[in-house]
């Protein structure tokens, strides 16, 4: 006869909703890669005759709006019991830093280009890797290993790989493209990857410190930046009215960046940024793969590189005791 096993502690029951839990993180992972990595193939979409035709500023702002209107619907549904205890100017004014250091960082973008080329841009900017992972070691107070150390190194060697040619356009590379950096280039460089790790390590520090749901936390932290994001779009005289230039990609942009910003609340709430680190270098490779099927752009050597080196960073940091 055929016997049935019944727990009454009900582990059985347990262990499958910690294996759904498993499964639902490991989408949410995947579903964050894509969307980082078909980020700049989607603004390739917007272009009108190789120009980006609508406000940047406008599309952040739009953005921090979603991603504030989502999170106030959840916490409407799932946590709306705890407003009282979870409304306070208090524990509203960590978030402002955040805010204001996000700010700062994407002008600092627009400026440092007066300093550097683009392609050079992009092999440097890689440095707030290890940015990120020092200041989440200090703030966090979270020692790192040797090898895992040496796992953030080889993810900042395959970001620098990949950034110096991992992808071509063979009937658009120029041979006459100057490669330069300036001495205020390469300080402002290293002041804006110190300010992308403080303002990732920060944020982590106060989702995880403060006992009220994440919910109002992604409240709290989205209304500073529609503040913030706002005051810059009134500076931008550039363009005239609000939706010039927006298309149906516009739209998916929007949706699938507001989105991708609430999976970073909740990596950065249950996870930590190292786990952050590994989906941006992930989100490369997605973008290789997404520039060469639907551009025809050339995989180089130095993308499989990449690949190489990211699987070994991997590894070393999650594979190795």
């Amino acid at each position: 006869m055929y016997s049935i096993n019944v727990e009454p502690n009900g582990s059985n029951l347990s262990l499958g909703k910690k294996k759904l839990k498993q499964i639902l993180w490991g989408l949410m992972l995947v579903l964050s890669v894509t969307i980082y990595g078909s980020h700049a193939p989607l603004i390739y979409l917007c272009k009108v005759n190789g120009e980006i035709p609508f406000s940047s500023s406008a599309v952040v702002l739009l953005i921090e709006l979603s991603k504030f209107v989502i999170s106030l619907v959840f916490f409407l549904i799932q946590d709306r019991k705890s407003l009282k205890a979870s409304l306070s100017w208090r524990l509203a004014a960590p978030y402002a830093v955040p805010a204001v250091l996000y700010g700062a960082n994407n002008n600092l973008v627009v400026y440092i280009q007066h300093f550097m080329d683009p392609s050079s841009f992009q092999v440097l900017s890689n440095l707030k890797i290890v940015s990120t992972a020092m200041l989440y070691s200090l703030f966090l107070r979270q020692r790192l290993s040797v090898h895992r150390w040496f796992s953030v190194f080889l993810l900042l060697a395959a970001g620098v790989f990949y950034s110096y040619g991992g992808i071509k356009d063979m009937e658009k590379v120029s041979s006459d493209t100057n490669l330069y950096v300036t001495l205020p280039g390469l300080l402002l460089m290293l002041a804006y990857c110190l300010i992308s790790g403080l303002s990732a390590a920060y944020t982590e520090m106060t989702l995880k410190t403060q006992k009220i749901p994440l919910n109002m936390q992604n409240l709290y932290l989205y209304s500073f930046g529609i503040i913030i994001n706002f005051t810059a779009h009134l500076t931008n005289s550039q363009y005239g009215d609000f939706f010039d230039g927006f298309s149906v990609w516009v739209w998916v942009i929007i949706l699938s960046q507001a989105l991708n910003g609430l999976i970073m609340s909740l990596v950065m709430k249950h996870s930590n940024n190292i786990t952050r680190l590994f989906i941006i270098s992930f989100s490369m490779l997605g973008n290789g793969l997404l520039s060469f099927i639907l551009f025809q752009l050339q995989l180089t050597a130095l993308f499989f590189l990449a690949v190489l080196l990211i699987g070994l960073a991997v590894y070393m940091y999650y594979g190795m005791k």
